[in-house]
């Protein structure tokens, strides 16, 4: 059994707070999965409000005083990451912004990522495409397909979850244990105009 080291990066404000409950719940279903697919997990939680003075201070000198450098080396150090922030103003916290700017700029080169989001209100959830992605897309990361919002209104259901939010933290999770242990994505359909040498006359023997 192989152990995958996840780091989770957690961007809210309050605690308790919606941001950590759907990390929290991201991490627990990545887990699972995982074990399904017959590995190991161990995690390293990044609470980035413990961190808020320290990241003011490595803007302003330039280097992590050794309480962040910890968090750094975590994130840098793992082998996947789940990263989640709440959203304001449509788009992430500032908080979340200044912890990737203080990390080195390759940190993050191919490691997969899960990105999670929160907010009062869904109209907040393209947040997740038009400013999360882009931002991991420059880090030059490895997203998964699936990006998690969940608005007030998601955890409402049984069990504290709305039943779509839970469908979308299983397939998210599904989609970093697939990238996490190297399974191959799910086979296309063989286009059969791809290949430009074959004839015209074959195409049209097909059926």
């Amino acid at each position: 059994m192989t152990t995958r080291t996840l780091a989770v990066v957690s961007a809210g404000l309050s605690n308790p707070s919606s941001t950590r409950l759907l990390a929290d719940r991201l991490t627990a279903a990545t887990v699972d999965a995982l074990g399904a697919r017959g590995d190991d997990a161990t995690v390293e939680v990044v609470e980035l409000r413990t961190y808020a003075r320290d990241l003011a201070d490595n803007l302003v000198t330039g280097f992590p005083n050794e309480s962040l450098r910890t968090a750094v080396d975590t994130v840098a150090g793992a082998d996947g990451l789940i990263a989640v922030t709440p959203i304001f103003s449509a788009s992430y916290s500032g908080l979340f912004k200044t912890f990737f700017d203080v990390l080195d700029k390759e940190a993050l080169v191919g490691k997969p990522v899960l990105l999670g989001a929160t907010a009062g209100t869904a109209r907040h959830s393209l947040a997740l495409e038009h400013a999360m992605r882009p931002l991991f897309a420059y880090l030059r990361a490895v997203t998964v397909p699936t990006g998690v919002f969940a608005a007030s209104e998601d955890w409402a259901g049984a069990g504290g979850v709305d039943r779509a939010l839970a469908g979308r933290i299983d397939r998210a999770a599904g989609e970093l244990a697939d990238l996490l242990t190297g399974r191959p994505a799910a086979a296309r359909p063989t286009d059969p105009f791809a290949d430009p040498t074959t004839s015209f006359e074959e195409l049209l023997r097909r059926p």
